[in-house]
């Protein structure tokens, strides 16, 4: 019949098309990642089958909108040879990127991250090693590759490029009809981007997902590319929130301002150095002390055993939280006790306000400030972001070279984490004290490689990260023996704080919050009576009021953490922004809210959410701290105010 070959009936079939290939992709997305997002109920089925079509329309309708304009234009010129090569090239090479490649990526990204790929992650393709990595990951998924080629040779093939065009009438008939058709298409796309054609609806978000399932993961599932990229490309700079309380009431709920009266009496520790390790990718999975009960079972007793011996000797944490679960997330939770909700504090152009963050605060009492980290010099954007806060000294894999040589680049991300923790040892044996220094571990991380000469002497694992784990582990046990004995190192405070959970669990508790957010973090300061467990929840944001307030600090301070010692509240939280829901981790729930109300309340060891407490337990007072930290936190973001104000 003609009106399979007419203009409208191919551009149906094309989209459809797209929907097939999305739907596919979506389907490896999540074989790729089932251990992550567990088995999906059979009740769930159809409302993720319908949340997946309405964020695969804004996909194709974003990727395919010149296309459709293209195929519907109401003149004869869309019968042309020319025009018509035209669509069929652009129909196959923006699909095969935006919609098969990215969506693909996306799974193996997702892996590392918990989280789809946005416009955020574009601050990091800018690194020297992006493209190796690239290629790294695309050998190691050789068949998700075969599979992406597979769906680009399909949309070529079903696109029917030989199949002649023609239109439905002639004369007066043809225009009439191809402009009303025009017009619809139009019509639309619009409801389709908006995700509807009510007067309430507003384009939709990445949190609308959350409406076709309870569960996170499963709500990320949903989503889909380049829908993601393209709805937060700019978000980093725009600023919408609810407020909750008046100005008056939010002051008396929660503030980020910190006055300490006087020094309280752990503050025993005030002239001493502070080194700061922030390890990769440490999970408290990967320690037999803080998680026992995951190796009773196992012959191999964790991954830790210079740590856990340390830890003993250290004031531990057994609840320490991370505040994001990605590296650049870490430090302004760490050095300025500024955590990152719906976008990376880092990235937000919020961030380039004046700030008194931890490493400023010392240096005005005289400290030199010290920042190591392997990588290129200015990688991620580390070294950019420590200056704004008050770090003068930059130590990056360039500089380590000019002193020891070439030969001990990993090949992906920087200097092998034994040799360049043992040069941190060596700059700060010739520093002048006091001294406040940072190192960021790297070889935790993804490829998960160790060095030629410890394959095979260290434990395999369950996971590929455990031997890297080891390898860390190993290499700081290494420092300690070198430097505990001089007097710079008996004189320092020692704080050990991972940047994320592992992208590598073995453990089904790890896989979902709140242990999904677990790191290791422990304070340990030689020859001092700072030892002991510590149990309350802390997170990232809570190091340094806590370093202040042990270093006797008396300065008003700007931070969204507490000082676990000088400030004691009601119930200690952690809270974070996950999968589109903001999360509080309670002593012994993870409570979800989606900014309006709190929606969920698993207990902590309901792993897998299948038992919701909403209105079987009372979360009043953590929903209205929530509101008031969520909300203070954009106010003073909106008007770029980190500091205190006499």
């Amino acid at each position: 019949m003609k009106f399979f070959k007419s203009h409208l009936a191919l551009l149906v079939w094309r989209i459809i098309l797209l929907y097939v290939v999305l739907m596919l992709c979506r389907l490896l997305f999540y074989a790729y990642n089932s251990t992550l997002m567990g088995e999906i109920p059979f009740s769930e089925w159809w409302s993720l089958v319908c949340g997946s079509f309405k964020f695969d329309t804004v996909s194709i309708l974003y990727a395919n909108a010149l296309f459709i304009i293209m195929s519907l234009f109401p003149l004869r010129l869309r019968e042309r040879r020319w025009w018509r090569r035209i669509k069929f090239w652009y129909y196959v090479v923006v699909n095969a990127v935006l919609l098969v490649v990215t969506n693909l990526a996306d799974a193996i990204y997702f892996h590392y991250t918990q989280k789809r790929f946005t416009a955020d992650e574009i601050f990091f393709a800018d690194n020297d090693n992006s493209a190796m990595l690239v290629l790294k990951f695309a050998a190691e998924n050789w068949y998700i590759v075969l599979v992406g080629v597979a769906f680009i040779i399909m949309l070529a093939a079903g696109y029917w490029r030989k199949t002649r065009e023609w239109g439905m009438f002639s004369g007066v008939g043809y225009y009439v009809y191809s402009t009303l058709i025009f017009i619809a298409a139009i019509g639309l796309s619009i409801g389709g981007i908006r995700g509807g054609f009510t007067k309430m609806t507003r384009p939709i978000t990445m949190s609308n997902a959350t409406l076709y399932t309870a569960d996170n993961m499963r709500a990320t599932m949903i989503l889909s590319n380049p829908f993601c990229i393209l709805r937060t490309i700019g978000s980093s700079g725009k600023i919408s929130y609810e407020k909750y309380f008046s100005d008056e009431e939010l002051a008396s709920i929660y503030t980020p301002e910190h006055r300490p009266v006087e020094k309280h009496s752990a503050a025993e520790l005030e002239g001493r150095n502070v080194v700061v390790f922030v390890m990769e990718s440490f999970s408290a999975e990967h320690s037999a002390l803080l998680r026992p009960d995951l190796y009773e079972d196992k012959q191999q007793k964790g991954y830790t055993p210079f740590f856990d011996s340390l830890m003993r000797q250290s004031y531990t944490f057994y609840n320490m939280y991370a505040n994001g679960r990605r590296s650049i997330q870490a430090l302004p939770a760490v050095w300025a006790s500024i955590p990152s909700y719906k976008n990376p504090f880092v990235l937000m152009p919020q961030a380039m306000a004046e700030t008194r963050a931890l490493p400023a605060i010392l240096k005005d009492k005289g400290y030199r400030t010290m920042f190591f980290c392997g990588s290129d010099h200015g990688s991620m954007g580390f070294g950019a972001f420590a200056r704004t806060t008050g770090i003068e000294h930059l130590y990056s894999r360039q500089d380590y070279e000019k002193h020891h040589g070439k030969d001990d680049f990993d090949g992906y991300w920087g200097i092998w984490d034994e040799k360049f923790i043992g040069y941190m040892g060596e700059e700060l044996q010739k520093s002048t004290e006091p001294f406040f220094a940072t190192i960021f571990t790297l070889t935790s991380h993804h490829p998960f490689v160790v060095p030629e000469e410890y394959e095979g002497k260290l434990p395999e694992g369950i996971t590929p990260n455990h031997k890297c784990v080891a390898y860390v582990d190993q290499a700081v046990g290494k420092f300690f023996a070198r430097y505990e004995n001089e007097e710079w190192f008996k004189n320092t405070i020692f704080v050990f704080v991972a940047d994320h959970v592992s992208s590598e669990q073995f453990s089904d508790v790890f896989r979902s919050s709140p242990g999904s957010y677990q790191v290791m973090g422990f304070i340990h300061a030689p020859e001092s009576s700072l030892v002991g467990e510590h149990h309350q929840v802390v997170s990232q944001v809570d190091i340094m009021p806590t370093l202040l307030g042990l270093l006797g600090n008396e300065e008003p301070y700007f931070a969204f953490g507490r000082d676990i010692f000088g400030e004691v509240e009601a119930e200690p939280i952690s809270v974070s922004y996950d999968n589109n829901m903001f999360q509080a981790i309670t002593a012994e729930h993870l409570v979800l809210f989606d900014e309006h109300r709190v929606v969920a309340v698993y207990s902590k060891d309901d792993i897998r959410h299948e038992n919701n407490l909403l209105g079987k337990v009372d979360v009043s007072d953590i929903e209205r701290r929530m509101k008031a930290m969520i909300q203070s936190y954009y106010s003073r973001i909106e008007a770029k105010d980190y500091l205190v104000r006499n």
